[in-house]
């Protein structure tokens, strides 16, 4: 009986822990259910929102965890407020995080009343920028039962996981896809040279001792426009002198005004015929124009040379303590600031100016830039070539900084024809296997995929897009290979993580 009593005891027990086991808790969800938790990736043109949060539940607070990137650089919004909103018709609740609880993290709460279909809405306030991203059609459940029916648990749809935290601590950028259009290209190269007035050379305006105003001035040297740079000093020379020559061309420029407002009011009065008065007229202008031109530039007794503007020292003829006389080539000053870019090709493309559409070229950083920008142009298109070179000559001016010597080759594109419009992408974005091309799409903030492409024409920094891609998708145009090396390393998506 004694062991009946205990048998009896043991299942009453197991009983009442299996009831306890499927006992609800308070907000109607069985005990070792989790909440789902749901996230949204939105782009503006200014900031990319990635948002995660578990399903709004009436009486729950849900605490979001609000990624804000700059895309601009792709990094982390550090200084701001965000406030979310959750609105159904005239009616709304909010809450604001006054700053980051990490770099581009905000965690404001939300605990809805009423069970319903809201808009939630992100206003950021940075110190450089504001902007406002919103969510259609987000579902506040009545309980969590209703959540879990709904949304069913979280799969793992075998996606690349990259967490922005990563993607912030090093070089990364993204893109979307777009339709734009699309030329037949001609490949070729092109050589920089000079444009009319990017280059002048300084020459000596008087006799003198070349003085150095700027330490170590040698080619390159960057100077700014009316930098003094060097001086020509003829004190204590005996002959050639700056002091003496302007003394004495300042006592002439004085003798024949005297002479030329004396004369003037004669002629004034017809007392002079009119050729007496021009011949002194023009001796004063002369002299005048002579004083004025020594006295030019003239600090301290010495003859001032300035860079004319923006640039750097292309070439120095004269040394330091030189003796130099009038009209002698001291120094020449380029800019980087508008280049004439020459190209040349085969006759038999048929290259007119109607049917040139454009003109790209490779900076020293191998980035595709177009000539046009900057209010570039292309100039002209030769029509004749010669028996030792049968090669046409087009000429593009290229306003924009360009860092890279004057001589120097670069890889160019001309576009040609008639456009046709396509899906492209910025061709940093491929990567390449063996002649296979593939692209990293960002499904969401933190979600990759990496997607083979079938690629088209190459026009300058785009390049077609035949299969693989809709426009509207977001593709890694810069850190793509990290990426990748995550997908290798078989990281998937981290459901719901905490911050």
């Amino acid at each position: 009986m004694k062991y009946i009593l205990i048998v009896l005891a043991f299942l009453a027990m197991s009983c009442n822990k299996a009831e306890d086991a499927h006992a609800h808790n308070p907000d109607g969800s069985h005990e070792g259910e989790e909440i789902p938790r749901l996230d949204h990736t939105i782009w503006t043109d200014n900031t990319e929102l990635f948002v995660e949060f578990p399903a709004l539940i009436v009486g729950n607070p849900s605490r979001f965890a609000a990624h804000f990137t700059v895309l601009d650089k792709h990094q982390p919004v550090r200084e701001g407020s965000v406030t979310v909103s959750l609105i159904k018709g005239d009616n709304g609740i909010r809450n604001t995080a006054e700053a980051p609880s990490s770099p581009g993290i905000f965690s404001p709460t939300i605990q809805p009343k009423e069970a319903g279909s809201y808009q939630l809405v992100f206003e950021l306030k940075t110190p450089d920028y504001s902007d406002k991203i919103t969510i259609d059609d987000v579902t506040v459940y009545a309980n969590a039962d209703e959540a879990i029916k709904a949304l069913g648990a979280a799969e793992d749809d075998g996606s690349i996981s990259f967490l922005k935290e990563q993607a912030w601590k090093i070089d990364f950028q993204t893109a979307p896809v777009v339709s734009g259009k699309i030329y037949d290209v001609i490949n070729t190269s092109g050589v920089w040279m000079p444009s009319p007035g990017s280059v002048k050379s300084l020459a000596a305006k008087s006799n003198g001792v070349v003085d150095f105003k700027v330490s170590n001035l040698t080619e390159g040297t960057a100077v700014k426009k009316g930098q003094l740079l060097m001086s020509l000093n003829s004190q204590g020379l005996a002959s050639n002198n700056l002091s003496t020559d302007i003394a004495s061309a300042k006592a002439k420029y004085q003798q024949t005004k005297s002479e030329y407002d004396r004369k003037k009011e004669l002629y004034e009065s017809k007392i002079v015929p009119k050729s007496e008065f021009e011949k002194v007229e023009s001796s004063f202008e002369i002299a005048k124009a002579n004083y004025q031109s020594l006295v030019s530039g003239v600090s301290g007794g010495s003859k001032q040379i300035r860079a004319p503007f923006d640039g750097f020292i292309k070439s120095i003829t004269v040394s330091n303590g030189d003796y130099v006389e009038q009209g002698v080539a001291l120094v020449t000053v380029g800019t980087h600031q508008s280049r004439v870019l020459k190209a040349q090709l085969a006759p038999n493309y048929g290259l007119t100016m109607g049917n040139v559409q454009g003109i790209w070229y490779q900076d020293n950083d191998n980035l595709w830039k177009d000539a046009t920008d900057a209010e570039g142009k292309i100039l002209s298109i030769g029509k004749d070539v010669e028996r030792e070179n049968p090669l046409i000559s087009v000429f593009a001016e290229v306003n924009a900084t360009v860092g890279m010597p004057i001589g120097s080759l670069t890889p160019v594109q001309i576009a040609m024809g008639n456009a046709t419009q396509n899906t492209m992408i910025p061709v940093n974005a491929l990567l390449e296997d063996y002649g296979s091309y593939s692209v990293i799409v960002q499904l969401s903030g933190e979600s990759f995929e990496r997607r083979p492409v079938k690629i088209g024409k190459r026009n300058g920094e785009n390049v077609e897009i035949l299969e693989g891609l809709q426009v509207g998708e977001v593709v890694v145009t810069t850190g793509a290979y990290q990426v990748k090396m995550a997908s290798v390393s078989g990281s998937t998506r981290a459901h719901g993580h905490e911050h």
